[in-house]
């Protein structure tokens, strides 16, 4: 089987993706177009990336398997491909390194960037400091309260974190007001975007730096295994750990499946299962599947991960369902809890929220697998930015 995997010259999988923005911003997607070209055919930048990936991130991150937790479920043998070991405790450390050193190569010394969960937030805070860029983070007002936490480790890496208090006040809302932002600012101003949305290149951008997660996964199954993995599961709310773990595997003998969140059921109004329930549209600069009501409105999404409930999904994972080569399925708050929980307990590890939906699809899935084969997991992120949504549920203060 022959996938897309890069887009056509108007930045397109398939029918997705593109460039849908205003005139203003055709100029600098041009121009960062043109930089990222140059640079992924530079030794020079890539030798920098991988050099920065591995004596500052710590890759490559290890591929568990997970033998208690595989027992407890029976069925299929569970791997774990940790991203959360990374510095910052997640994958967007990958992307974020990628997209400041091409900030850098472009000359430019200021950075924007949105977030959700916090986890790109905090990833972008730490290269600008690392790399020394002025940052302004926007977060909405919802997920600052969620994620009081990676709002400090922001502001403590020296990032301005500026309140999106629209709509839902989530990422969406946070997304919006940085393109707003970027648009009166583009000429000094570098939009880091933190997942495989927006217009074209960032779809394709994210994907080329969060590549190496499949990269290394294949590397290090084949020394396991000998073989590669029956079945790959990961979680999708803009899509970039999936599409990163995915990429290499697209053209393999190997099943792939993605997992948004039905949040608080998939036939009620409170979720963000882009793919199960969207339609298609454009939004934030791209043709993809997004929630909205029959005039076009986007209906508010939710999830109990701050990292899950955007509207939207990145144009790949579009083409890559409408082309039947990856299945998406949903999963609730409730099952994704529980998943989390077992994984606790079983192996000792706390994955993000966003990872417990990748997980609890997977329990499913190796339970109806014999014992010879094997799933691995994407455990996109830590667990410890949601402690207090944990907390709170557990006392019973959170519906």
């Amino acid at each position: 089987m022959t996938n897309v995997q890069t887009p056509d010259s108007f930045g397109r999988f398939g029918e997705f993706g593109g460039k849908y923005v205003p005139e203003t911003l055709m100029l600098p997607l041009e121009e960062l177009e043109q930089g990222l070209q140059e640079a992924l055919k530079d030794p020079t930048f890539l030798e920098d990336y991988h050099y920065y990936l591995k004596e500052y991130s710590g890759r490559p991150t290890a591929l568990t398997y997970a033998e208690k937790l595989s027992s407890r479920i029976g069925g299929a043998k569970i791997y774990l491909k940790r991203e959360d070991l990374n510095h910052t405790g997640a994958h967007k450390i990958n992307n974020a390194i990628g997209q400041a050193l091409l900030a850098k190569r472009l000359g430019k010394k200021k950075i924007i960037a949105e977030t959700g969960a916090g986890q790109h937030g905090v990833a972008a805070a730490t290269v600008a400091a690392k790399f020394g860029l002025e940052c302004k983070v926007f977060m909405g007002e919802e997920d600052i309260e969620r994620q009081a936490l990676n709002v400090f480790r922001m502001k403590l890496l020296g990032a301005e974190v500026i309140p999106a208090t629209s709509g839902n006040k989530t990422l969406k809302d946070a997304t919006n007001e940085a393109i707003r932002y970027w648009v009166q600012h583009c000429e000094d101003h570098f939009y880091m975007i933190g997942s495989v949305v927006g217009p074209h290149p960032y779809p394709y951008m994210v994907r080329e730096f969060q590549r190496v997660i499949g990269e290394e996964s294949k590397r290090q199954f084949q020394e396991r295994e000998g073989g590669l993995p029956d079945k790959i599961v990961a979680c999708v709310g803009g899509g970039s750990n999936a599409i990163g773990m995915f990429a290499p595997f697209v053209d393999d003998e190997v099943e792939l499946i993605g997992v948004e969140a039905a949040g608080k059921g998939i036939d009620t109004p409170h979720h963000a299962a882009t793919l199960t329930k969207g339609t298609k549209g454009v939004i934030h600069g791209s043709l993809t599947y997004l929630i909205q009501d029959e005039h076009g409105q986007i209906i508010e999404p939710y999830s109990i991960s701050a990292g899950l409930d955007y509207p939207g999904i990145g144009p790949e994972h579009a083409y890559l369902k409408d082309s039947n080569r990856v299945e998406y399925q949903s999963v609730s708050d409730e099952e994704a809890l529980e998943a989390l929980h077992i994984l606790a307990k079983e192996e000792g590890i706390i994955p993000a929220i966003e990872s417990a939906h990748a997980l609890a699809t997977a329990y499913k899935e190796a339970a109806k697998m014999p014992s010879d084969k094997t799933i691995l997991v994407c455990l996109s992120g830590r667990g410890d930015k949601d402690v207090h949504t944990l907390m709170n549920r557990m006392e019973g203060t959170v519906e």
